[in-house]
């Protein structure tokens, strides 16, 4: 007869072991759910897209569930270090092995991918093919220049010259772009186009950010096309400097914002109305773009952060006069040049844009 309380007392031991405390998928600490087929310790998120593959994963809670003696017995044999060392054997270093705070795509699909497609594990290398040959070749919806309509548009990465092509016809042999890998980054960002599967690639077109959205409604394919265009900047990187060690080019290979969203700025001469704007501040090029929305091509402008020693600084400030309309929670952010004065919605979104803005100028 299983002891209910005994066998909760082992698996919480278990949990608590270096190897078992963060999620076998996503890395999230102090998981509370386990696969008693896959013998692996996972968060409640990863714990969604375990259940929807029953007949490779079988989910219970560790707190919760009845767990039978056998059950028990073979998590004591397993544990997430040892099914990672089989599921994850063959992980090419340009895959994107995604963390916590990933969009549920990724989560999804690295799953699928680990113990359903079984595309690491040695056996089924052909797999990789899609996105680690050096060509992809596929339709994405894109959205378009002018409006919120998205269209079809076929895309091809060439590991051959380090380009991505876009073409506005199937059956076009001319390019409507042909972006280099050179400054190309690709992340995802459903919440911002709208669509679970929404994928942001941004270039350098001169001296300003482009932005293309784009969504593929398989799941499976904006992934691959994903770990793709990584394989091929990876690729780049390695070429550019070939005595690099593959963990220092990783990092590098595509990269995400540290915070981005709306604030209020003005002019150099602070008199002029505020304007709102999207703004996106990254760490890797220690610039903050800023763009009419949230959803424009071409960046209106660019502000560099530079560090401490070099004379810039950030604080809170309360915004004068009545040129800001309603956003009255104010930024200063004092450079060498000049002062940008910027005013967010709400003060959670100040203390988030100063302590992002330190972390830039401390570095």
């Amino acid at each position: 007869m299983a002891s209910p309380e005994r066998n909760k007392k082992i698996l919480l031991d278990m949990v608590k072991q270096p190897s078992n405390d963060h999620c076998a998928d996503c890395g999230a600490p102090e998981p509370d759910w386990a696969s008693y087929k896959l013998g692996v310790f996972v968060c409640v998120n990863c714990s969604g897209t375990h259940r929807d593959l029953p007949a490779i994963s079988q989910i219970k809670s560790i707190r919760l569930d009845f767990w039978d003696d056998f059950l028990v017995e073979f998590m004591k044999t397993r544990g997430n270090a040892a099914a990672n060392a089989f599921y994850e054997k063959c992980v090419p270093p340009f895959y994107y092995r995604p963390q916590e705070k990933d969009c549920v795509v990724l989560k999804d699909q690295w799953i699928r991918a680990k113990y359903e497609r079984r595309e690491f594990t040695g056996e089924n290398n052909s797999l990789q093919q899609v996105y680690s040959s050096g060509l992809y070749e596929g339709i994405l919806w894109k959205k378009g220049k002018d409006n919120k309509q998205f269209l079809k548009r076929r895309f091809l990465l060439s590991e051959t010259d380090f380009t991505l092509r876009y073409f506005t016809k199937e059956d076009s042999k001319k390019p409507k772009a042909v972006i280099s890998m050179k400054d190309l980054n690709a992340v995802f960002q459903p919440e911002k186009i709208g669509h679970a599967h929404g994928l942001q690639i941004s270039y350098l077109e001169g001296e300003r950010t482009r932005n293309l959205f784009v969504y593929h409604d398989n799941s499976q394919e904006i992934v691959s096309c994903f770990n793709a265009i990584r394989a091929t900047r990876f690729a780049y990187l390695k070429k550019v400097d070939p005595n690099a060690r593959e963990c220092d080019l990783v990092p590098l290979i595509t990269r995400s914002s540290i915070k981005e969203g709306y604030m209020e700025k003005t002019g150099p001469a602070q008199w002029e109305t505020f304007k709102k704007r999207w703004f996106v501040l990254n760490l890797t090029d220690r610039k903050m773009s800023y763009f009419k929305t949230s959803l424009d091509a071409l960046e209106l402008g660019a502000v560099f952060i530079g560090t401490e020693v070099h004379g810039y600084s950030v604080r809170e400030v309360q915004p004068k006069g009545n040129r800001s309309g309603r956003w009255r929670f104010g930024v200063t952010l004092e450079t060498p040049d000049r002062q940008f004065v910027f005013l967010c919605d709400q003060e959670q979104d100040q203390r988030e844009w100063i302590e992002a803005f330190k972390l830039h100028i401390k570095h």
